[in-house]
C-alpha cells in the first residue's frame, strides 16, 4: 500500500504516517489558522489527508470500511489497520516464529511441483523480510 501511495504522492504517505497538517499562526503560542486564512500550499497540504482516508477506505471490504469509518484521520484509519492486521509486536514475534519454524521445517510436499514449492518459499521468505527477519 505504501508504494501505491507514494506514488500518487508522497505527501500523502506523510499525512498517513504523521497526521493530517493544520497551518498554525503564531501569536505568542501556536493556534489552528482559520480556514479563510489559509494560502493555497497549505490548503495542498492539508487535502493530503482527505486524499489519504480517500484511498484507503476505497481499498478496504465493508467489514474493514466500518472498523475505520469513525477514524477522524489517516493516521487515525492506518493505525487501527496496523493493529488489525498483525502489527503489534506480541502478534509480530508470534508470527515471526511461526514462519521461521516454517522455513526451518521446509521440504517439498508429495506431488507437489517446483514451480509450487518455489511460490510456498517465496511466501515464507517474504513475510519474513516484511516482518525484519
Amino acid at each position: 500500500m505504501q508504494i501505491f501511495i507514494e506514488s500518487i504522492d508522497k505527501g500523502i504517505w506523510d499525512a498517513i504516517v504523521n497526521g493530517p497538517y493544520t497551518p498554525k499562526c503564531v501569536e505568542n503560542k501556536q493556534v489552528d489558522k482559520p480556514w479563510s486564512e489559509w494560502n493555497d500550499e497549505e490548503r495542498r497540504r492539508s487535502q493530503y489527508d482527505c486524499n489519504a482516508k480517500n484511498i484507503i477506505t476505497s481499498s478496504l471490504s465493508m467489514d474493514e470500511f466500518f472498523r475505520v469509518s469513525q477514524c477522524k484521520n489517516a493516521k487515525e484509519m492506518w493505525d487501527v489497520l496496523e493493529v488489525t492486521h498483525e502489527r503489534t509486536s506480541e502478534v509480530k514475534r508470534a508470527r515471526k516464529h511461526a514462519l521461521i519454524q516454517e522455513y526451518e521445517l521446509f521440504k517439498m510436499q508429495k506431488g507437489e511441483s517446483i514451480a509450487e514449492v518455489q511460490k510456498r518459499f517465496t511466501h515464507i521468505v517474504n513475510h519474513l523480510m516484511g516482518l525484519g527477519k
